[in-house]
């Protein structure tokens, strides 16, 4: 089946974003209403221009001049029913309707881009907005009734449309009909109503079949409007009326609604009525009454439920509503010389400067919507209407220039005459984007800057991950068996399998896997990075399985609570959305969605990662603009490869337990914890090899580079083995000389009540200093062996799970002396800092006293959110969803930080430490640090020197910082 262009705007929402970070994303970032003085930005709107240009008259929107005098001269003021704006704002030939930097936000997209169109002498229909203002009162106090007042100052700007047009409405001689559309300020394409040919009923039918000498066009408007009208407005389900036009198809023999005759269209029309009837409703024949009902019913769209769910989806808030705007019908359907479309100014695929979009002869835009009728090329205009077509080109180019943006148009011609019915930015897929903030930039459409806020983080993430390219199409929907936690990006296809052993012996095979668990544990290390992608049942986006599967770059879903699994016999149980189960056995093929989260039965299409050669030139612009250094985290010389690869400035953290997970490793580890002195002294030299390897692995990787590196920090029972594995069991007892139930018993002792909040940190190192002594001299061993060669090694030490000075105290003493060891042991020395991480709240609070001990802090966001919070990170999966759905949070705050609370004590923090030291060296390495809107935060709101993330976020992060100085230099 043939998709139409139509939908493109639909099938791309994708990479739509939140409406608090479209802030950063935007030359001019009107969609904020954020004031920080007693006064609040002035918005212009003009009067009719059609006299004279000098008779142009400029009046602030707002009620109050900056004097604080009420301005009641050229417009009547609403202060009386709650509105501190003027509630209309008109617009078409010789009326510009607002402009200022509150437009947006009160029109709408749609509204202040009819405004702009207007202004620069486009061919736009004329009409009236009506405020987000109005809708944010209507759904609130006004209890969902327009005052008298507002309504009689909409019926006075339906009389500015009829002069303009020459016609009346509700006129059967002379008839004016209107469009009701919605529009937000956030472009929200498909979730909101409209209705069209407003203003029709018998007597206004016939006389527009009179007037217009086409009376199968009159019929055609008047039998769209009931299905419309009744659908939208009185809420009567549409299969109702699409099943009366199939009955009356087959009774007239064709297939095509276009081949209905004019009497075929009137018998719909009572047909259409009898659909109300049965529904126990009347069809209003008042216009007016018509016109109040839509207008309503558009404001109540704001709160229904496909509207409340995508703005949920897309993280857009803080808005006050939708505008409406009412505009003069001009009409598509009155023959061949007519004709409706779409068009983006580029290719939204490719960003290729061509025009791409379709049209349609004789229709309205709902035929094509629906996909009824196949659609043209929009090259073919050339051929039909050859100067409808070169207008159309111009007008593309005005309006490229004018919004420094590729634009998805909208466009109506009525025989012969073209009217631009919208624009706004399109929507596009990552590779178009990049590509199109370059060309414009080499075409003097904008600079630099400006160019780096049209690309969004999301558009970075379709380029740097494998991807599903069809997540619109019905196969692909209808493949949806569950959906968990978006835990890391990518699209994965594979054969599941319960068992590092399976994933090791398909890896072998060249078989790939989906490695599916309840949840992981640091012995599933071989499953998790030879997998193709991650499945568990259990755990959050901070959780084991969604931490390393974003540092190796893995496709994960987390939290999948539709999953029942039987890992021993290696079956998987779905309870699909209806109810039902659905068995899986290992070996069988799904896919995974680790950006939205979807898990999918059989094998889906995947498109690899698209980095072509603009992606180098838009990222040096980037690093041109931003402010805040972004560092890695990175745990393997491969992680430090792929990390400056990606454009890392260093590395922020280096969690050394990581590099315990290796099969031949972890023996040593669980021999440190659970052998006997000897056996532990043993276990610390191998330890000290590995890890002096590993960093100077590292080192090299990350020449003349900071390199952070974390001390032991996760609690020791994470390193035991599972009780229930009898083999691993078996096998740790004969390394350790004692019986299986000895030892079974010796890891049960060593288990905690509450181990996040026990023997782990800096508590490990106090207790457990040979841990400490091993890992520093690692450190400077490498760092010096490093030297040796060439490398200019920059290591930083980080104590973690500090809470009290004393303990930060203790610690870097210890690794300040046993580096003087290694220094008069070798004759050499090298330069080092010691630092802590900050991720509880009383180090937050003292921070001003840690400070004088160390030499720099970096925030792990996790925990300090888990700690200032109270919740589990591993088991927020249970309650997070219903807190969202409330609105008791408006983010999971293990993805985004929460600036009132977590981002008070960050910014705390930061004021005591620099109050101390000025200087003073302050990041964050949390998985926040790849997170756009908590970049925003962090670069601007709390002023720290860097960003740490995954190396595969490195990019995103860069952009996210960039975006966010050009955001900061905006507002200043």
């Amino acid at each position: 089946m043939k998709i139409s262009i139509f939908a493109i705007s639909n099938l791309l929402l994708s990479v739509a974003s939140s409406e608090a970070f479209l802030l950063s994303r935007h030359s001019n970032p009107s969609f904020a209403v954020v004031h920080h003085g007693r006064t609040k930005p002035q918005i212009s709107i003009s009067g009719d221009t059609s006299s004279s240009q000098n008779s142009r008259s400029v009046i602030p929107l707002r009620y109050r001049n900056e004097k604080g005098d009420m301005d009641t001269k050229n417009h009547d003021t609403f202060t009386h029913i709650g509105l501190e704006y003027a509630p209309i704002s008109l617009f078409g030939k010789g009326k510009t309707g607002v402009t200022g930097d509150l437009a947006r936000t009160l029109l709408g997209g749609k509204g202040a881009n009819l405004a702009e169109m207007s202004n620069i002498g486009l061919s736009v229909p004329p009409g009236f907005t009506i405020t987000t203002e109005c809708c944010k009162h209507y759904n609130g106090n006004w209890n969902q009734k327009i005052p008298s007042d507002l309504w009689n100052k909409i019926l006075d700007s339906i009389k500015t449309i009829e002069d303009d047009m020459g016609s009346r409405f509700g006129d059967h001689r002379n008839p004016l009909l209107v469009s009701v559309r919605s529009g937000a300020a956030a472009s929200m394409p498909g979730m909101m109503d409209t209705v069209l040919n407003l203003g029709m009923n018998d007597e206004v039918a016939q006389g527009l079949a009179t007037k217009s000498n086409n009376p199968r066009f009159a019929w055609d408007s008047y039998r769209r409007f009931l299905e419309m009208f009744g659908n939208v407005v009185l809420e009567i389900p549409r299969n109702l009326f699409d099943k009366e036009i199939d009955i009356i198809k087959l009774e007239a023999g064709v297939s095509e609604d276009s081949e209905l005759t004019t009497e075929h269209l009137k018998t719909l029309v009572e047909r259409f009525k009898h659909v109300y009837t049965k529904m126990n409703l009347s069809f209003p024949s008042d216009v007016t009454e018509q016109l109040e009902l839509a207008v309503g019913a558009v404001f109540k769209g704001w709160m229904g439920d496909r509207a409340v769910k995508y703005r949920e989806v897309e993280n857009i808030r803080n808005l006050m509503g939708t505008a409406v705007n009412i505009q003069a019908m001009v009409f598509g359907n009155m023959g061949n010389t007519s004709g409706t479309g779409v068009c983006f100014t580029r290719n939204p695929n490719t960003g290729e400067k061509t025009l791409f979009g379709e049209f349609l002869l004789n229709a309205q835009g709902e035929d094509v919507v629906a996909g009824i009728r196949t659609p043209k090329p929009i090259s073919e205009l050339a051929t039909v209407m050859p100067e409808v077509y070169e207008e159309f080109q111009r007008n593309t180019a005005i309006l490229e220039e004018k919004y420094g943006d590729m634009q998805d148009i909208e466009f109506t011609i009525q025989e012969g005459k073209l009217f631009m019915l919208q624009t706004r930015s399109g929507k596009r897929c990552g590779e178009a984007a990049v590509k199109i903030a370059v060309d414009l930039v080499h075409e003097g459409l904008l600079d630099e800057r400006q160019a780096v806020t049209k690309v969004f983080p999301e558009h970075l993430d379709q380029l740097l991950h494998p991807r599903f390219p069809n997540t619109e199409d019905a196969s692909y929907k209808d493949a949806v068996i569950a959906k968990g936690l978006p835990a890391s990006p990518g699209a994965a296809v594979g054969h599941l399998a319960f068992t590092d052993e399976k994933v090791v012996e398909n890896e072998k095979n060249g078989i790939p896997s989906i490695f599916v668990r309840d949840e992981t544990s640091p012995d599933d290390v071989e499953g998790m990075h030879g997998a193709e992608g991650i499945l568990t049942a259990r755990g959050g986006m901070t959780s084991h399985a969604a931490v390393v599967a974003r540092g190796w770059g893995r496709p994960c879903v987390c939290g999948c609570h539709a999953l029942t699994l039987d890992e021993e016999k290696g079956i998987m149980t779905v309870t699909l959305p209806d109810g039902t189960k659905k068995t899986f056995y290992e070996g069988d093929v799904i896919s995974l969605n680790g950006s939205t989260g979807e898990v999918l039965e059989g094998e889906q299409i995947v498109s690899p990662p698209s980095i072509t050669g603009n992606f180098k030139t838009f990222m040096d612009w980037v690093d041109e603009s931003r402010e805040c250094d972004v560092l890695a985290n990175a745990d393997t010389p491969e992680d430090a490869r792929e990390a400056r690869k990606n454009g890392a400035n260093g590395i922020g953290l280096c969690r050394t337990e990581h590099m315990f997970f290796l099969p031949e490793r972890i023996k040593q580890v669980r021999q440190l914890i659970l052998g006997n002195e000897q056996q532990s002294e043993a276990a610390l030299k191998e330890l000290l090899h590995y890890q002096r390897s590993d960093f100077e692995g590292i080192f090299q990787e990350m020449d003349g580079l900071p390199v952070t590196i974390r001390l032991l920090d996760p609690p020791l029972h994470e390193f035991l083995p599972s009780l229930n594995d009898d083999e691993i069991i078996s096998s740790l007892a004969h390394q350790l000389g004692k019986t299986a139930h000895e030892l079974k018993e010796q890891v049960t002792n060593a288990q905690e009540v509450n181990p996040m909040l026990g023997l782990r940190g800096c508590r490990l190192g106090i207790t457990r200093p040979s841990i400490i002594e091993m890992q520093t001299r690692a450190i400077i061993e490498a760092a010096l062996n490093s030297i040796d060669k060439g490398i200019d090694a920059r290591p930083d030490i980080m104590v973690p799970l500090v809470g009290k000075v004393e303990e930060f105290r203790d610690q870097a003493a210890l690794i300040r002396s046993v580096a003087k060891q290694v220094f008069d042991e070798t004759g050499k020395s090298c330069d080092f800092k010691v630092g802590t991480m900050i991720e509880i709240p009383r180090a937050a609070l003292t921070a001003h006293e840690i400070a004088e001990e160390a030499e720099f802090f970096s925030f792990g966001s996790n925990d300090l959110t888990q700690m200032t919070f109270g919740y589990s990170r591993d088991d927020v999966g249970t309650f997070i969803p219903s807190y969202l759905k409330k609105g008791i949070l408006m983010d999971d705050p293990f993805v985004t930080i929460d600036t009132e609370g977590v981002g008070q004590l960050i910014k705390m923090t930061v004021d005591k430490g620099r109050s101390v030291k000025p200087d003073l060296k302050i990041g964050v390495c949390g998985e926040h640090g790849g997170d756009p809107r908590s970049v925003h935060f962090f670069s601007n709101e709390a002023g720290l020197s860097y960003v740490s993330c995954s190396p595969f976020r490195v990019p995103i992060a860069r952009l996210s910082a960039a975006q966010a100085a050009i955001d900061k230099s905006g507002k200043q």
